[in-house]
């Protein structure tokens, strides 16, 4: 049985901490969701503030292809009418396809939050659903604490779920909305709940105790046809349920169809592009599409997933659209720095031993090059027969001074060999660094013209062992960047200036060493000659 996906980015997503989206976000999201197959995309709140009353506005224009669009609202208030209540009615206005009407299933948030009878909390639930089943909509009726609820009072919860299901609720969704339940107690109540209700069932978790996916998962087990999340994770607290990871358990490893097939290739691209659009970082560790999903560091197992990749992947990195990373470290045995040296198109077969003991060598005294990937592909290919490095650096110097009362500035001075010609230049700069970059691209622009579009784009400093107070030696780790294209160059001392002279100069190799032919030749004009 197919499993149908609510997914609710924009409305419980939207409470985790430090995420805010604009309207015009919102709707990108929204589109992304629906030409992926998410089944349900609950927009927001539209009685609560003005920017969900204008994505419901525009949305009305959105074609949807998938989804249905849904709005989100609490049952009328106490002592009232369905008919008259504000916040039903700004849920019919939205004029979604479905609502999701969440109610009290708890005792205690009854009597002491709400402030209500027990008796009139069923008859806000019977009334809502039967309101807004008239208004000819698709009911969601979201049970909130309905865990909880059910341990404090099993039998007044499941009256909860009767009152929904008789008014006509379409599904009723069971909430573990502080998060504190287990597989074993959400396999258990939906289980009889299952026996209690005809009404197709859902399930919402949260992730407190770090198992909101595998409580989705129970749900399902038990007879639940709707899982809720949101896109990776977010929500409040400690977030809700993972729908990325709840997509790929339920297709690659449950075999509970929920999106296209070809479709799934897709899930990494989705989770990275919802975090771009809500300028969060993804989570490089995050299952099926984190960076690190399926990242080889340790020598026995890359020597292993060299010849069977299944031996230590649980999957085919592409079924998700990921892929697989080989991490060279002082951890790494030689086929890291193999297949490594691989993905970067660099053969390395003969001298795979050369360059691991100059890594570890180098790790020894602080290197990382992990976090240089840039540094490590420098030093593959400088293991090659005939290479040639494009410049040397010959002699580094650089001032900082202040004088007669002016803000202090720097002057770098660099001397480099490049092919038979020694060239001296110096720059000032803001910094020492601005400086030795201002200095290093002077000398080298006239001779290699894609120098030129190369630029500093974060600049990083560790200190390895502070307890040596300022003789301390310290990790400089630079990131470059010509168009989109991104490097990390490492360099290790106890003298700042000199590590940000080493990891400047392979820096800006690094792109020469990609181009050059073996052997070091100049063109007519003045560039590089890449043969």
């Amino acid at each position: 049985m197919n499993v149908q996906l609510f997914d609710s980015t924009l409305r419980d997503g939207m409470q985790s901490e430090g995420l805010s989206l604009s309207v015009e976000d919102k709707l990108k999201i929204t589109r992304l969701l629906d030409g992926f197959g998410i089944h349900f995309i609950e927009g927001g709140y539209p009685g609560s503030n003005p920017k969900d009353v204008e994505f419901f506005e525009r949305a009305k224009s959105v074609t949807f292809r998938h989804a249905k669009l849904t709005a989100f609202g609490m049952t009328r208030k106490a002592g009232g009418r369905a008919e008259t209540d504000p916040i039903l009615a700004a849920m019919v206005a939205a004029e979604t396809p479905v609502v999701a009407v969440v109610g009290k299933t708890w005792t205690m948030h009854v009597t002491k939050i709400v402030g209500t009878t027990l008796d009139e909390n069923l008859a806000m639930i019977a009334d809502s659903v039967a309101f807004l089943k008239k208004q000819g909509r698709e009911v969601v009726y979201d049970c909130e604490h309905f865990f909880d609820g059910f341990r404090a009072d099993r039998e007044y919860a499941l009256a909860t779920i009767k009152a929904a299901a008789s008014a006509g609720a379409d599904w009723v969704a069971m909430c573990d909305t502080n998060g504190g339940s287990l597989p074993g107690d959400i396999r258990e109540v939906v289980g009889v709940v299952r026996q209690t209700i005809p009404t197709k069932l859902g399930i919402h978790t949260h992730n407190d105790c770090d198992v909101a996916v595998a409580n989705a998962f129970a749900g399902i087990e038990a007879g639940c046809e709707q899982v809720q999340g949101t896109m990776n994770g977010w929500g409040e607290r400690c977030g809700n349920a993972n729908l990325i990871s709840v997509i790929a358990g339920l297709q690659l490893k449950m075999g509970r169809p929920c999106v296209p097939e070809e479709n799934l290739a897709r899930l990494t691209d989705l989770s990275r592009s919802v975090s771009e659009i809500a300028n969060i970082r993804p989570r490089a560790h995050a299952p099926y599409v984190g960076s690190s999903a399926f990242a080889h560091k340790g020598g026995m197992h890359v020597a292993a997933v060299e010849k069977i990749p299944a031996s230590y992947e649980h999957i085919v990195p592409e079924r998700v659209g990921n892929r697989r990373h080989i991490v060279v470290s002082e951890l790494s045995g030689r086929g890291n720095v193999r297949m490594r040296a691989s993905e970067l198109g660099i053969e390395v077969q003969g001298s795979e031993r050369t360059v691991l003991d100059r890594i570890k060598e180098l790790e020894s005294q602080g290197y990382q090059f992990e976090a240089a990937e840039g540094s490590f592909e420098l030093l593959s290919r400088r293991s090659q027969p005939g290479y040639v490095p494009p410049f040397e650096v010959l002699d580094v110097v650089v001032i900082s001074e202040r004088r007669r009362g002016n803000s202090m500035f720097a002057e770098a001075t660099v001397k480099l060999r490049i092919g038979e010609e020694v060239v001296h230049t110096v720059a000032e700069g803001t910094g020492p660094v601005h400086a030795l970059d201002s200095a290093f691209h002077k000398a080298l622009n006239p001779n290699f013209p894609l120098v030129r579009d190369i630029r500093l784009a974060d600049y990083k400093v560790r200190i390895l062992d502070p307890e040596a107070a300022t003789r301390a030696k310290t990790r400089v780790l630079i990131e470059s960047a010509r168009g989109e294209e991104r490097w990390s160059t490492i360099g290790v001392s106890q003298n700042i200036i000199e590590a940000s002279a080493a990891a400047l100069a392979d820096a800006l190799e690094l792109p020469l060493a990609r181009v050059a032919t073996p052997a070091f030749q100049k063109s007519p004009e003045g560039a590089l000659a890449t043969g």
